[in-house]
């Protein structure tokens, strides 16, 4: 790739759900991604709808679609060694998931121990996964990690060292952020967050990549907002008007209903400066514009679609560089420089 620094950085604008799933896949498709690591912990559920299958991944990274991407865990990650195990024989994907050694362990008295808290459950929102209870231990310096199960031996490597090197021999790698910018412990709402930062710069961190290896960070946004739990939503519907308009939906990982609000650029603009994007997807175009379900061809979106991408690519300041029409990985449209 000619000196091209090939790290790129795909990252929740809003507050989870955004679909970063489905742009990971998309991206290891296209771009014949050599490494793609997933970051962030088990109370962020990625769905992958690809050729007729759907998948929905809490450890795994998306971009197992391309069977000759290598899949790895970031150390900064929190996994369930059941729920990985299972992932990857669901996927098919053994033989190329590699567990950074570091990687921390989520355990059943984590899962226990937030299950008894009544500020997590009902003030919070937690999913109650032991994600922040297995932070706590972390921190604590007192948690378990990949490098002490006997069930990952065959599986720990050192993602930062194999990132690294990839990156300097040109290929491209890609980073697969969790949940949403404004879920960050550090720059969401909180108290109404998640027990991580969930920026770019921190899924860098989680993987062990410096910032100027970077040459893409693509931030993905709804064509509406969403968020499972309590916590602000600025412009938040009434649940009928969001039946009405055909908005519902259910959280990956828990099932509840989602809160729903129109598209807020405020929000967004906010996530591309949070972040330093590069560029931005837009998801679930087909939901806002039922017309442009399925289609690929950027020839074929119609004009007021068109402008309302543009008014939104304008008021973000980053171009707007995929958009998804349809479930399915391949329902998306590419307005990217084309290799």
């Amino acid at each position: 790739m000619g000196g091209i620094l090939p790290a790129t950085v795909v990252v929740g604008g809003f507050f989870g759900d955004e679909g970063k799933g489905k742009v990971v896949a998309y991206l290891a498709l296209k771009k014949r991604v050599s490494l793609a690591v997933r970051c962030g912990a088990i109370n962020a559920g990625h769905t992958v709808v690809y050729r007729g299958r759907t998948w929905k991944l809490r450890s795994v990274p998306s971009a197992f679609v391309n069977p000759s991407t290598e899949l790895g865990i970031a150390a900064g990650a929190l996994v369930k060694v059941d729920l990985l195990l299972r992932e990857i024989e669901e996927t098919g994907s053994a033989g190329r998931v590699c567990v950074d050694s570091m990687a921390g362990i989520i355990e059943d008295h984590h899962v226990e121990r937030e299950r008894s808290s009544e500020h997590l459950a009902k003030t919070v929102g937690s999913t109650l996964q032991g994600v922040g209870e297995a932070m706590v231990d972390r921190v604590r310096r007192v948690l378990k990690l990949a490098r002490d199960v006997e069930a990952l031996r065959g599986l720990l490597c050192n993602i930062s060292e194999r990132a690294n090197t990839y990156i300097d021999e040109g290929r491209e790698v890609l980073i697969e952020g969790t949940q949403g910018t404004f879920l960050s412990l550090f720059h969401g709402t909180y108290p109404y967050v998640t027990s991580r930062d969930t920026t770019a710069s921190a899924f860098l961190s989680e993987v062990g990549i410096g910032p100027r290896k970077v040459r893409e960070v693509i931030v993905v946004f709804k064509s509406y907002v969403t968020r499972v739990g309590p916590g602000p939503l600025r412009g938040e519907l009434p649940i009928d008007e969001a039946v009405k308009l055909g908005w519902v939906e259910y959280g990956t990982v828990t099932g509840r209903p989602r809160r729903v609000a129109p598209f807020d650029v405020e929000l967004a603009r906010r996530a591309v400066v949070l972040n330093s994007a590069t560029g931005a997807a837009i998801t679930k175009l087909d939901v806002l514009f039922p017309e442009v379900r399925g289609v690929r061809d950027p020839a074929k979106i119609p004009s007021k679609v068109r402008r309302w991408v543009d008014e939104v690519e304008g008021a973000l300041k980053v171009p707007v560089i995929m958009l998804g029409t349809g479930e399915e990985v391949e329902d998306t449209v590419y307005l990217g420089e084309q290799e």
